[in-house]
């Protein structure tokens, strides 16, 4: 893919709009001139070089693949008229078939990105309509291969899923570091001491798992072989129905991810 695309990104003066292109813009997939950001009230001072606008059809015109990086309950009065155009959603819920209908257009694209794209750590997971040619989707993986790790799944429905199990960004993780650091304090230590070496332990993690590429389940297995103070942990924390609860949540939030496409 060539970096004189132009890329155009509704929103791109939100958090994730503004995450993907920057990660775009730092990696060489496009080329500041051929950028477009909207913004709503006040135009930001970043990205020099860029087209800023808060006309969102000016945006379209002028480019050749259209994001959309709006809240799901924002785009019902989003008007733009694609005219044929790829068009890539990251929005959470909204069916590629409603999408195109919208927009007037055959070639989108269903994504779901998460947080981390602000640091070229994000897990996104896409879809591509029947109509959506080679090109595009290879404008898709430069994209948000620029922003971490992509791959193209197979259904509407695993993007739902994977919107409350990756979509989350740090949420889960923060989670259980917030659990810790909890008990940490509860225990007697000062809240510094506890929040670095929560932090620490999740940091650390993370960059193990990218280097090994190693299986969580092969991970824990191998401290339960230990049979020390972390597999007492872990098989206390499973006794107390961890597994069940981390279960509960994501199928809610695969519940909701729908409903938001249906509100």
């Amino acid at each position: 893919m060539s970096a004189s695309l132009r890329l155009g990104i509704v929103g791109g003066a939100g958090w994730l709009g503004g995450a993907i292109a920057g990660a775009a813009l730092s990696t060489g997939v496009v080329r500041a001139e051929n950028l477009a950001l909207s913004y709503r009230s006040t135009k930001p001072d970043r990205f020099p070089g860029v087209f800023w606008s808060d006309d969102n059809q000016a945006l379209a015109d002028r480019s050749d693949v259209i994001m959309l990086s709006v809240r799901p309950q924002d785009w019902p009065s989003l008007e733009l008229d694609a005219k044929g155009k790829l068009v890539i959603s990251v929005m959470a819920g909204i069916r590629m078939a409603e999408i195109g209908e919208k927009h007037g257009t055959g070639r989108v694209v269903r994504t779901l990105p998460n947080a981390a794209a602000e640091v070229g750590k994000s897990y996104t997971p896409w879809i591509a309509s029947g109509d959506a040619t080679e090109l595009d989707r290879a404008t898709v993986r430069a994209i948000f291969g620029a922003c971490g790790v992509e791959d193209e799944v197979g259904s509407e429905r695993d993007i739902d899923y994977l919107t409350g199990l990756t979509g989350s960004g740090p949420a889960f993780p923060a989670l259980l570091a917030e659990a810790m650091m909890r008990d940490a304090v509860a225990f007697g230590l000062k809240p510094e001491v506890a929040r670095r070496a929560v932090n620490t332990v999740l940091t650390g993690t993370g960059r193990l798992l990218e280097l090994n590429d190693a299986s969580p389940a092969d991970t824990v297995e191998a401290f339960l072989g230990y049979r020390g103070t972390t597999a007492a942990a872990i098989e206390t924390m499973r006794e107390a129905g961890f597994d069940q609860a981390v279960a509960k949540g994501l199928a809610a939030a695969f519940l909701k991810s729908i409903a938001m496409g249906k509100a």
